[in-house]
């Protein structure tokens, strides 16, 4: 029997789910520090965020078409640029991805239970709890799963923007007029996009599909802009009625920004709704985001990168169940002691990094093995370095000692290694 995946999917379904991968918490989170960041500018901030994502995106699919196996740019680095490079890739990645977790967490409490702080963290833990529980046995996002998370997300963001339109309290001067774009200088503007590509989290899914969709060399190309383009005008739109209705200073102080803009619309009556689908779209979010950073850290385990208790698998649910648990600990523990901004700029710092590693390691790629131009890469890379460099600077102190940990931490038992293998 081949143990390869089933050939079902054609460039709609791939589309689909790409869609699902990135409409969900992020829109509903993400507009709110942005909006701290740079105001009106943040419109700016998503555009470039969409450049290099799509820099991105192109180059993990052109690497999943010659390394198509598990484990994503932790593999890609390793085989690219060496070990270093992939567990720094890989490091990103469980730490980027962890701080994801919590993010959404709190994104799904701020919609679900629009209440005092203490309760919404109460109400966080518990959905990480839960959701663990279910990824323990075996119970991950399906394509129909997909397929109802993303109806429900675009309802809810539907909703938002019809709401705002009919609402009768949404007005233009909430922009500021068109100096009010770049009122938060160049660096504000890059802070939001750095912000914003939180919201892009998970755009790459596409890329991986490698081995379930029908003619891959044709259908993931196609798919990629084109899942890329459908996101980037709904959150644009999105984007721009948020501001219109609530204005940047209303969305830079709310936990839960789309609702507290049709509610500042006139249009207070469908804020249950909304929250509604922030809260379902959160928790589509939290179940897959869970299980992806198992199974990375199964792969790290295995290559004795983490320690390695965390590479077991469970023998009647097939899940590496080690991983789940200690994830689950992690972002509990996150949830209880961070805010939202400090988790949505913490994610981007580790996932920017992934990244990074990810360009660098398509620009080595030989011409035989190439489908996009060097030129992305360079920009890729260049990009997901700048954003690391203006993300609040509480999260790029948290991110360097972070990595500092997970690189020094590596050092020492690879020095240990050596000297319990030398002769005596």
């Amino acid at each position: 029997m081949s143990d390869q995946l089933a050939r079902r999917l054609g460039t709609r379904d791939a589309v689909l789910i790409g869609l699902g991968s990135m409409i969900g918490a992020g829109v509903f989170s993400a507009f709110g520090p942005a909006a701290r960041a740079a105001g009106t500018g943040l419109l700016i901030g998503l555009a470039i965020a969409a450049v290099i994502a799509y820099c991105n995106a192109v180059a993990s699919a052109q690497l999943a078409a010659t390394y198509p196996t598990s484990g994503g740019t932790y593999v890609y680095g390793r085989e690219r640029l060496g070990d270093w490079w992939g567990f720094t890739a890989g490091w990103g990645f469980v730490v980027g991805k962890t701080a994801s977790c919590a993010a959404t967490a709190l994104t799904f409490a701020a919609y679900a239970v629009p209440g005092p702080w203490w309760a919404q963290r109460i109400v966080a833990v518990a959905g990480v709890i839960a959701l663990a529980a279910l990824n323990y046995r075996g119970v991950t996002r399906t394509a129909q799963l997909t397929r109802v998370l993303v109806a429900a997300s675009l309802t809810a963001l539907t909703i938002v923007v019809v709401a705002i339109a009919v609402g009768g309290q949404a007005s233009t001067a909430n922009l500021g007029g068109w100096s009010a774009l770049t009122s938060g200088g160049v660096y504000g503007i890059l802070q939001a996009s750095g912000l914003l590509f939180f919201a892009f989290a998970g755009y790459a899914r596409i890329a991986t599909m490698g081995e379930e969709v029908r003619d891959p060399a044709r259908t993931i190309p196609r798919a990629i802009p084109r899942a890329l383009f459908i996101a980037v005008v709904v959150y644009l739109v999105v984007g721009i009625a948020a501001l219109l209705a609530a204005g940047p200073d209303a969305l830079a102080a709310a936990t839960a920004p789309l609702s507290t803009a049709v509610h500042d619309a006139g249009s207070g009556a469908v804020a249950p709704v909304v929250r509604i689908g922030g809260a379902v779209a959160a928790l589509g979010a939290l179940l897959a985001l869970i299980a992806g950073i198992g199974r990375t850290t199964l792969a790290m385990a295995r290559n004795h990168d983490l320690p390695g208790w965390l590479s077991a698998v469970h023998p009647r649910y097939r899940v590496p169940h080690h991983a789940e648990v200690a994830l689950a600990v992690v972002v509990s523990v996150v949830v209880a002691t961070v805010d939202l901004r400090g988790a949505i700029g913490f994610s981007s710092f580790g996932v920017l990094v992934y990244y990074a590693v990810a360009n660098a390691s398509a620009f080595t790629q030989p011409r035989e093995d190439r489908r996009w131009p060097r030129w992305l890469n360079v920009l890729g890379v260049a990009g997901c370095l700048t954003l690391v460099a203006t993300l609040p600077w509480q999260s790029v102190i948290a991110g360097a000692v972070m990595f500092a940990i997970g690189l020094g931490g590596r050092a020492l038992i690879l020095a240990h290694r050596r000297r319990d293998s030398s002769p005596r």
